[in-house]
C-alpha cells in the first residue's frame, strides 16, 4: 500500500456534518447537549490547563511508537489489582471529575470506577481502529463517554463487514453511551482530520471488574 493511500486511510471517510442514517441504538445512546455551552466551555478550559497530560509510547508493529494525543487516567485506588491488570494506579478523583461521573452515571445505568482522559490537541491527533478490552471490563460493558471542544467523527464498523460503517459526531458537551455488542462485534476510532480544528478533550467513564476483594 502506497503511503498516499495509507494517509487517506486514516482520514475520516464520513461528511463533516449530519450524523449516519440508521446508527445502531442497540451499541450507541448520543445524547447531545448534554452539559450545556457555558459549563462545557468552562470543564474544557480547565481539563486542558490543569491535567497532567501524558504521552505514552505503545507497541505497533514490533516497535514503540508515541500515541497521537495525550491521555490521563483517573479513578478508584482501593479495591482492584492493578499489578494484575498490567497498569499502574490511577490518580484519585478530582472533584470536577466525580461530578461528571454522578451525572452520567444514571444515564448509563452503572456505577463507574475509573475514566480515561483523551486530549486531542489539533485534527492530527487521532485514535486508531480498535475495541476497548473486555477482559478488563467484563462482557457487554458500559462505556460513558463526554466530549468538550473541537468536533470530531466517531466512526464504528462491523469486525466482520467493514463495508458496515456509521459515524457520530461528538459534539460540544455531548455524551456517547457504547453499550451491547459494540466491543465484541465492532470497532471505533478517532481518524485524522485534515480540517484545521481546535483542541477536544474526552472522558471515557468505564467499569473495571478485575478486583482483589
Amino acid at each position: 500500500m502506497g503511503r498516499g493511500k495509507q494517509v487517506m486511510e486514516q482520514l475520516s471517510f464520513f461528511a463533516p456534518s449530519g450524523q449516519s442514517a440508521g446508527l445502531p441504538q442497540d451499541v450507541l445512546e448520543y445524547h447531545a447537549g448534554f452539559i450545556d455551552q457555558d459549563q462545557s466551555d468552562l470543564l474544557l478550559t480547565k481539563l486542558v490547563q490543569n491535567t497532567p497530560w501524558q504521552q505514552r509510547l505503545v507497541k505497533m508493529y514490533d516497535r514503540e511508537v508515541l500515541t497521537p494525543r495525550l491521555t490521563a487516567w483517573y479513578g478508584d485506588v482501593a479495591g482492584i489489582d492493578y499489578g494484575a491488570l498490567g497498569k499502574s494506579p490511577p490518580m484519585e478523583w478530582t472533584t470536577s471529575l466525580l461530578e461528571l461521573k454522578r451525572l452520567v452515571e444514571p444515564i448509563s445505568g452503572i456505577t463507574f470506577n475509573s475514566v480515561l482522559l483523551n486530549y486531542y490537541r489539533n485534527g492530527n491527533d487521532s485514535v486508531a481502529w480498535h475495541s476497548d478490552k473486555e477482559t478488563v471490563m467484563g462482557s457487554h460493558p458500559v462505556i460513558a463517554s463526554v466530549s468538550f471542544g473541537a468536533v470530531r467523527s466517531f466512526d464504528i464498523r462491523k469486525k466482520e463487514n467493514h463495508r458496515e460503517k456509521y459515524a457520530v459526531r461528538l459534539e460540544h458537551g455531548s455524551l456517547l453511551v457504547m453499550k451491547g455488542d459494540l466491543q465484541a462485534k465492532w470497532e471505533h476510532r478517532i481518524a485524522k482530520t485534515s480540517q484545521h480544528i481546535g483542541p477536544r478533550v474526552n472522558l471515557t467513564f468505564r467499569r473495571i471488574i478485575h478486583s482483589s476483594v
